[in-house]
């Protein structure tokens, strides 16, 4: 077992090798101001900032940037609140919701994972002019927009379609957008530095020459109605924050007071990919998926506006992975494509330089004699697999599942006491009943209806239905 010692030297060491991946982009990419943090619920918070603001302010942990397309996560955490809270259901219509004047019948669960058909920015040449319309002008202008592809096709981006879930959550909230995100998400969760407007710590974004050393400063600009795809400005610590939120919302949120960790359980299972012939990555319910080896997926969100580049993303799964893990690049320039890549390359690094540390196992308490008959090796549709008694709850895995993979987990249920529900894994949601013999030993079990027996039998060897 390591010392505290061993930690805090590989804990030193590994923030080395993170500052210097830091510092490389930096000057490769030629970024002006680089801020990056990397939270952890076992280590203190990790930060590095580079460069200059670009104007009379000095770089630090609270300089603001601008965070782009981050915004729409937390404008679909508080649709899945509303969810939540009986205001709406997913498969709702947004016309049951809202007066629209045309494409009511989307639905927002199509709205969320960008899978709507809906064109991808409000009506006119909003990025010629850098003018966003307001709210009464977005819905007008909506008879004049396209749904470009069939609805459920596939996955096409739209920040129209999430400005239109941000006008949803004030009209059922009773306040703006950015008031109901104030309220129940930023200062629940302690994000004192994130807000929908600059600040006085606010960093320039640049445009930095392709061919020379000279860095053009970017207009400022205000989003308007089109505020909840990408108007939100935060700093480094406030969004690995809330990057570790995203993935493991119960050490951040313990009493569910912003969402229920098995909401966002929801929001991460994927629901399209992005592009079909790669399947680098997928979308969920207002999050981008990006798997890696060993059962490693990272969820969050990029950002891209005039002078910024942000990319903020929890990590969920993989050998060393800690609780919390959650990193922000937050970047002054609109042109770094290596900006991208960095959350995710310092999360495998703390990852595997750093790893969280390996609890000791302890002994624990048996399985309840009833259902000791059950442990052990069956064998279902000509597979084999062990059911197991672990942490106060049975289990079962395939008998050649690798390590990483999780098992199955079933609860109890009330009609029967042998009568389970899968919770979690293989065949979630399905049931497990267990047929005793006269003398009340298991002799044979169903699962998703699928016999399972201790030896290897054929499918009409039995029927224990009599």
């Amino acid at each position: 077992m390591s010392s505290g010692l061993d930690r805090g030297a590989r804990s030193t060491a590994s923030g080395h090798r993170l500052e210097r991946l830091v510092r490389q982009v930096q000057a490769q990419a030629r970024v002006p101001a680089l801020a990056v943090a990397l939270h952890r619920a076992d280590r203190p918070l990790w930060t590095c900032q580079v460069g200059g603001t670009g104007n009379d302010t000095a770089l630090g942990p609270r300089s603001r940037f601008r965070i782009g397309s981050v915004t729409k996560t937390c404008t679909s955490v508080l649709v899945l609140q509303c969810r939540d809270d009986g205001l709406l259901d997913l498969d709702d219509p947004l016309g049951r919701h809202l007066g629209l004047p045309a494409h009511g019948e989307l639905t927002v669960r199509r709205l969320l994972s960008h899978t709507a058909g809906l064109q991808r920015e409000p009506y006119g040449d909003v990025w010629d002019t850098l003018r966003a319309p307001q709210v009464d002008e977005l819905i007008a202008d909506l008879v004049r927009v396209e749904r470009v592809l069939p609805t459920g096709r596939r996955y096409h981006y739209s920040n129209l379609g999430m400005a239109l879930l941000g006008r949803l959550v004030g009209a059922l909230r009773g306040g703006t957008w950015a008031e109901v995100l104030a309220d129940r998400v930023l200062t629940p969760l302690g994000l004192a530095d994130t807000s929908v407007d600059p600040g006085p710590q606010a960093v320039t974004g640049f445009l930095v020459d392709a061919y020379s050393d000279e860095a053009h400063p970017e207009p400022p600009t205000d989003f308007g109605a089109v505020g909840p795809a990408a108007q939100l400005w935060s700093t480094a610590t406030d969004m690995a924050r809330w990057a570790a939120f995203l993935a493991d919302p119960g050490a951040l949120d313990p009493a569910g007071a912003v969402l229920a960790p098995a909401t966002l359980d929801e929001m991460r299972w994927p629901v399209t990919t992005t592009d079909e012939t790669v399947w680098k990555a997928g979308f969920g319910l207002g999050l981008i998926l990006v798997p890696y080896p060993d059962r490693v997926v990272h969820v969050g969100h990029d950002g891209a506006m005039p002078g910024f580049l942000a990319g903020v993303y929890g990590r969920r799964g993989g050998d060393g992975t800690a609780g919390a893990m959650g990193c922000a690049v937050l970047a002054s320039s609109g042109t770094a494509a290596e900006v991208s890549e960095l959350p995710h390359r310092l999360l495998a690094a703390a990852a595997e330089h750093d790893p969280a540390d390996i609890p000791p196992w302890r002994p624990g308490p048996g399985a309840p004699g009833s259902l000791r008959g059950v442990l052990g090796r069956w064998w279902g549709e000509g597979f084999e697999y062990v059911f197991s008694w672990h942490e106060g709850t049975l289990r079962a895995r395939g008998a050649d599942d690798p390590v990483g993979r999780p098992p199955a987990v079933f609860a109890p249920t009330p009609e029967s006491p042998d009568v389970f529900r899968a919770v979690a894994g293989r065949e979630v949601g399905e049931l497990l009943r267990l047929t005793r013999d006269a003398d009340g030993t298991v002799v044979a079990l169903h699962w998703a209806t699928y016999r399972f027996t201790r030896h290897q039998e054929t499918f009409d060897r039995y029927d224990f239905r009599a």
